[in-house]
């Protein structure tokens, strides 16, 4: 019997960012992952990197069509709502294990994980205020509460890089391992979970995270409710343009 649901971001090739069919196919595994015999559920990234996020390519095919970018944004909103409430929702023991870069939606709904392991060459990004964008992921409401106020708006204000060790020292990662041992280290970790006991974890994760799961949904909402009009807004677009132009 499998004790873990292993999910991989496996696009190498353009480091594993998200086009609107990788968020479909990971929102899929999440909600399939919820529903198995596992105790845990546990996603990394094939290459060196763990993410880099959301991949603007769509956002900028569209050009200057604003009918066309109104039903993106729209879309996308609705995509993104489904995509962070399967991480909101899980129920399984969530495990992260970040080896690389792990940039935008991939860093915000990090905080919705139980654990996280990262190599020392992990850095985690959200620089939204240089794409013309808000939080996402409901980093807004989870990222004061982990990283506190004052960490929190350095990361998603001023678009602070963290590294590896400093996720540790503000609560963001559960451990950080060396690069060359990483594989090693957290393998051993999750050949500790078949020892917990199933039900008890199952019960324990739901009693911590009922306490925030109606505040998490609302954020959410509000958080892609904004997308929308920042998705349309020339800051972002202007962005999407020139991540398209050094393609």
């Amino acid at each position: 019997m499998l004790h873990t649901s292993n999910l991989v971001c496996c696009r190498p090739q353009k480091f594993n960012s998200l086009t609107p069919t990788g968020y479909i196919e990971l929102t899929d595994a999440l909600e399939s992952a919820a529903k198995n015999k596992t105790v845990a559920t546990v996603i990394t990234g094939a290459g060196k990197y763990f993410s880099s996020g959301n991949d603007l390519s769509n956002v900028a095919k569209a050009g200057i069509d604003k009918a066309a970018i109104k039903d993106i944004a729209e879309k996308s909103a609705v995509m993104l709502e489904k995509f962070v409430s399967a991480f909101i929702d899980h129920p399984k023991l969530l495990v992260g294990l970040v080896h690389g870069p792990c940039i935008g939606i991939a860093f915000t709904t990090m905080a919705l994980y139980d654990v996280v392991y990262a190599s020392d060459q992990a850095t985690f990004h959200a620089p939204f205020t240089s794409l013309g964008l808000t939080p996402e992921g409901t980093s807004s409401y989870s990222f004061p509460k982990v990283m506190g106020p004052a960490k929190a708006n350095e990361v998603l204000l001023l678009g602070k890089k963290l590294s590896a060790a400093e996720a540790l020292e503000c609560g963001f990662v559960t451990e950080v391992f060396p690069a060359d041992t990483f594989e090693v280290e957290t393998k051993r970790r999750l050949e500790l979970l078949p020892k917990l006991a199933p039900i008890s974890l199952k019960e324990s994760k739901i009693l911590i995270r009922s306490l925030d799961q109606a505040k998490l949904h609302k954020v959410n909402d509000l958080e892609c409710k904004r997308l929308i009009g920042m998705w349309q807004g020339d800051e972002c677009l202007s962005a999407a343009a020139k991540f398209l132009s050094r393609k």
